[in-house]
């Protein structure tokens, strides 16, 4: 299996057209003819996940974030990048096109925690709706967050504007940008992984509850059904999910 034959198919499942303009997705490194017979999947390429994928003898690997993101000004022998260029393995990042894509971050997380009849938010910052929102089981947002934080294994920040939660959006990653789209469709809470202060202040004054629970908890779980995703669609090949460490530590 040749890497551009697997490039198409990804390109096919959350195509990198849709991709916001300032997002790196696609096959960013290595050789289009490149023969793979192991992949491995991780949400950020890292020396943790670049020394697991040369141990493991991947061929590929395949994130979320993109390994580059603005052009490199050097390529010293100490960067990442340059070691994983000598490693010979390949990487594709598909961001924010999976992000929108059906069967992708977002969904992954509706169904974690157990988001139902889930639909796309609208908005002018993406061509394809990223975040989502259907309902849940009545929760006070206490609730709702002591759910999230099980779920996710993780701890919360929470905006508890005091409503019943029975109408939820999601958005995994800095998904902030589209709270204001999601209340005029009625959202009783919002599910992120990051808030800043003036975010916090915007969701309380538009009545709505938000619980920002961690960049790396809200989108590393789609790495699972994107490997699930490539087994399926090669089953000749071997595949094998990266162990990451989220960098950040949770104390008091």
């Amino acid at each position: 299996m040749k890497a551009n034959e697997i490039v198409k198919f990804i390109d096919s499942v959350a195509p990198f057209s849709t991709q916001c303009s300032w997002d790196n997705s696609g096959f960013l490194v290595g050789d289009a003819d490149k023969e793979i017979a192991k992949i491995g999947f991780c949400l950020d390429l890292t020396g943790e996940t670049l020394k697991q994928g040369e141990q493991e003898r991947v061929d590929m690997i395949m994130t979320h974030h993109p390994v580059i993101f603005t052009p490199p000004k050097r390529l010293l022998s100490d960067s990442l990048l340059y070691q994983l260029v000598r490693s010979g393995i390949c990487v594709v990042s598909a961001h924010t096109c999976f992000d929108c894509a059906q069967g992708g971050v977002n969904d992954a997380l509706c169904e974690i925690l157990g988001v139902r009849n889930s639909r796309g938010v609208p908005s002018a910052e993406c061509e394809i709706p990223m975040a989502r929102i259907g309902e849940v089981d009545p929760l006070s947002p206490a609730e709702l967050a002591a759910l999230v934080a099980e779920r996710l294994g993780t701890c919360c920040s929470l905006v508890d504007c005091g409503r019943t939660v029975t109408k939820l959006a999601v958005c995994g990653g800095a998904g902030m940008d589209f709270l204001p789209e999601a209340a005029a469709m009625g959202a009783d809470a919002y599910v992120t992984g990051e808030m800043k202060h003036h975010e916090m202040l915007m969701a309380n004054d538009l009545g709505v509850s938000v619980i920002a629970a961690g960049h790396f908890e809200t989108e590393n779980p789609s790495m699972t059904r994107l490997k699930a995703i490539i087994e399926k669609q090669f089953p000749s090949l071997e595949t094998v999910l990266l162990h990451q460490s989220c960098p950040v530590k949770y104390i008091g």
